[in-house]
C-alpha cells in the first residue's frame, strides 16, 4: 500500500533528483498544454466569440445613440431663423443634436444571432478541449516510447552485467582446465552483442526523448527525466457514450446554427419596425451687421431646441429574388450540416467500438505476455545456474538469454499498449486524458 501511495505522489508532483528534474506523465501533459501555440490561438477565437455575443446582446436590447455638431459662416444670402426672411449679410450658425434608434422587430434575427454567438462560444471551448486531448494523447504515446526504451535500457544493462560475470567465471574455469578457449570466445561474443544492443537502445531512447521534448515545446538544450514506472490511471465505472464526444458536439452545434440561419433567412420576408428619437438646437448671429445684438448663447440653445420621435416600418417587396436565393443556400447548408452530423455520429460510434475491442485485445495480450515472461525468467534463472555448474553450454545460455530478453520486451510493449488503449477507453467515458492520472 505504501508503494502505491508513493507512486501516486510521484505521478502528480514533479521533483528533483541529483540535480535533474523528474517529470511524471501528468507533468508532461500539463507543460505541453501550457506552452501550446495551438491552444493559445484557439483561446483568441474564444475571446472573439465572447465579444460577438456581447455585441449581439447590446445590439438587441440597447439603442444606438449618436450626437453631432456643426458650425459655419455664411457670406451670401441666407434665411434668418427668427423672421424666416432672406438676408444678405454675413451670418454664423452653430448647431447641436443627439439622436437614438432601436429596432423593435426584425424577424427574430437579433435573437437568433445571440443564440448563434452563444453556440460559437461553446464550440470554441469544445475545440480547445479537443486540442488539449489531442496534445495529451500524443504526449502519452511519446511518453510510453521513452518509458519503453528506458526500461529496455535497464533490462539490457542487467544482462550486460550478467554476461560480464559469466565471462569472468569462464575465464577462471579455463585456467583451471574446466572450460575451453572456445567457450571464452563465445561468451565474449555474447557480451559484445549485449553491449551493442544497449548502445542501440540508448540511441533510440535519446531519439524518443527528443520527440517528447518537441511535442511538449520543452527547451531542447535542457534535460529532464521521467519516472521509470508505468503511470497509475484511475479506472472509470461510467458507461461508454458518444453523446459527449467533442467531434459529435461540434457537428451538432453546427447543425443547430445552420437551422437558425435558415429561420433568420425566412423571417427576412417579414416587415421590420424601429423606433427613433432625437433632440437638436442651434445658435446664430450676424457678425456682418454692425448694429445687431445677438441673443445670449444659452438662451438660444434653450429657445431653439426641438425634439422628435419616429416609428419606421419597412416592408420588403422586391429585391431581385436575393431573399429566395438566400433561403435556398441556407437550406442546402442545413442539409449538409445534418448529413455531416449523421456521418460524425456513425464515425464516433465506430471509434468507440474499435477502442473497446482494442482495449480488450490488449488486455488479453498483456496477460499472456506476463505468463510468457514469468516462464522465460524461470528458464533463464535455471540456465544461469546450470551454466555455473558446468552442465550447460554457452550457446544454450545465449538462447535462454535471448528468449528472456524478448519476453521482457514483449511484456513491456503489451503493458504500454494496454495502458494507452485503456486511457482511450476512459476518454470515451467522458474523462479527459489529463484528469486520468
Amino acid at each position: 500500500m505504501k508503494q502505491y501511495i508513493i507512486q501516486f505522489f510521484l505521478c502528480v508532483c514533479p521533483f528533483i533528483l541529483n540535480g535533474q528534474t523528474i517529470m511524471s506523465l501528468r507533468d508532461c501533459m500539463q507543460y505541453a498544454i501550457n506552452h501550446s501555440a495551438q491552444i493559445e490561438i484557439q483561446q483568441t477565437h474564444i475571446d472573439d466569440a465572447r465579444l460577438s455575443r456581447r455585441d449581439a446582446i447590446l445590439k438587441t436590447f440597447t439603442p444606438s445613440i449618436s450626437s453631432g455638431s456643426y458650425a459655419y459662416l455664411n457670406f451670401g444670402r441666407s434665411v434668418d431663423p427668427e423672421t424666416n426672411t432672406y438676408m444678405s449679410v454675413t451670418s454664423f450658425n452653430n448647431g447641436y443634436s443627439v439622436s437614438g434608434n432601436i429596432v423593435l422587430f426584425n424577424g427574430f434575427s437579433a435573437v437568433n444571432n445571440i443564440r448563434i454567438a452563444k453556440t460559437a462560444i461553446n464550440m470554441g471551448l469544445t475545440r480547445a478541449e479537443q486540442l488539449q486531448d489531442k496534445i495529451c494523447l500524443a504526449i502519452i504515446e511519446a511518453y510510453c516510447n521513452v518509458l519503453y526504451y528506458k526500461k529496455m535500457q535497464e533490462a539490457l544493462h542487467s544482462q550486460v552485467l550478467t554476461a560480464q560475470a559469466n565471462l569472468n567465471l569462464v575465464k577462471k574455469q579455463e585456467i583451471l582446465g574446466q572450460k575451453s578457449y572456445a567457450d571464452v570466445i563465445q561468451l565474449e561474443a555474447n557480451l559484445a552483442d549485449r553491449e551493442y544492443q544497449l548502445i542501440l537502445v540508448d540511441n533510440q531512447y535519446r531519439d524518443a526523448m527528443l520527440t517528447l521534448k518537441d511535442l511538449m515545446l520543452f527547451p531542447l538544450d535542457q534535460e529532464f527525466d521521467i519516472l521509470a514506472e508505468v503511470p497509475l490511471f484511475s479506472d472509470s465505472s461510467s458507461e461508454l457514450t458518444y453523446l459527449c464526444h467533442p467531434s459529435l458536439l461540434l457537428a451538432e452545434w453546427q447543425m443547430k446554427n445552420a437551422k437558425l440561419d435558415l429561420l433568420t433567412a425566412r423571417w427576412r420576408f417579414a416587415p421590420s419596425l424601429s423606433l427613433s428619437g432625437g433632440w437638436s438646437t442651434s445658435y446664430y448671429t450676424y457678425p456682418g451687421m454692425a448694429d445687431y445684438v445677438a441673443k445670449p448663447f444659452f438662451d438660444q440653445l434653450t429657445n431653439n431646441g426641438g425634439e422628435y420621435i419616429q416609428f419606421s416600418l419597412s416592408v420588403p417587396i422586391y429585391d431581385g429574388l436575393s431573399r429566395y436565393s438566400n433561403i435556398s443556400r441556407k437550406k442546402n447548408a442545413f442539409r449538409r450540416a445534418k448529413a455531416e452530423y449523421q456521418q460524425t455520429r456513425h464515425d464516433v460510434e465506430t471509434e468507440i467500438m474499435r477502442a473497446t475491442q482494442d482495449c480488450e485485445g490488449a488486455k488479453s495480450a498483456l496477460l499472456q505476455a506476463d505468463k510468457y515472461m514469468l516462464v522465460q525468467a524461470k528458464a533463464y534463472e535455471l540456465s544461469v545456474k546450470k551454466f555455473e555448474q558446468g552442465i550447460l553450454s554457452p550457446t544454450e545460455l545465449r538462447t535462454a538469454s535471448d528468449n528472456y530478453l524478448q519476453s521482457q520486451a514483449e511484456q513491456l510493449n503489451s503493458q504500454l499498449k494496454y495502458f494507452i488503449k485503456h486511457s482511450v477507453v476512459n476518454y470515451y467515458k467522458g474523462n479527459h486524458y489529463i484528469n486520468q492520472f
